[in-house]
């Protein structure tokens, strides 16, 4: 089976960024590289249901931290046959977001850190219920929220149809996530976590080594 490699941080980090960049690196060193991100807009009903949520337009639903987290689940145990295929056929999967992003802006939502009930209660949902696959390791790509935003900002106005939702737009949240974020990767939560400086360059080949060794 392969490794499991999950990149969190908040929204424009540059998390898709990273992953193209670590996926030539492992393949540098003759690994066999697959990727995926979630949410699955466009793929799967869940993660559209989402993406409705993040825009206002799921009423009530849209406005609980646990009714989100639901269907943000539903959309990756959706994607249970396709991580372990994945698995069995590549040296490594990467992810852009996986359960952690979950927990982290949920917990947030809720004014909770990383060791409060919410994040407890993620973990029960998507690992011991829907029996998603363990991460071998997690790349947290921190950045300050300040930065963030701004990334964000600038893709909403370069990129088609990239309109920021409502939690992209929330400063205050956006700090809030970080700081369960820290919580989560101080913690090991789920697996060993790596802490990765966004603001700089990374050195890509020393990474792939120990997600490799």
């Amino acid at each position: 089976m392969g490794r499991l490699v999950v990149i969190e941080g908040l929204d424009g980090a540059g998390k898709r960024t990273l992953a193209e960049k670590l996926s030539a690196a492992l393949a540098e060193r003759g690994a066999s590289v697959g990727t995926r991100a979630f949410p699955r807009y466009g793929e799967s009903t869940h993660a559209d249901l989402v993406h409705d949520g993040l825009h206002g337009r799921l009423g009530g639903l849209g406005e609980s931290a646990y009714g989100m987290a639901v269907l943000y689940a539903l959309d990756r145990q959706g994607a249970l046959a396709d991580l372990q295929s994945d698995l069995r056929t590549h040296h490594v999967l990467l992810l852009d977001r996986y359960v952690a992003s979950n927990a982290a802006y949920g917990a947030a939502r809720l004014h909770e850190d990383a060791r409060g009930e919410f994040v407890r209660w993620v973990r029960e949902i998507e690992i011991d219920r829907f029996g998603l696959p363990l991460p071998h390791a997690q790349l947290l790509l921190r950045v300050p929220a300040r930065v963030a935003a701004e990334r964000s900002a600038h893709r909403e106005r370069t990129e088609t149809a990239r309109e920021r939702d409502k939690w992209e737009s929330d400063g205050d949240l956006q700090s809030r996530c970080g700081a369960v974020y820290d919580g989560l990767a101080a913690d090991a939560w789920l697996s060993p976590w790596h802490v990765l400086d966004g603001t700089s360059t990374a050195d890509f080949a020393a990474l792939g080594d120990t997600l490799l060794g």
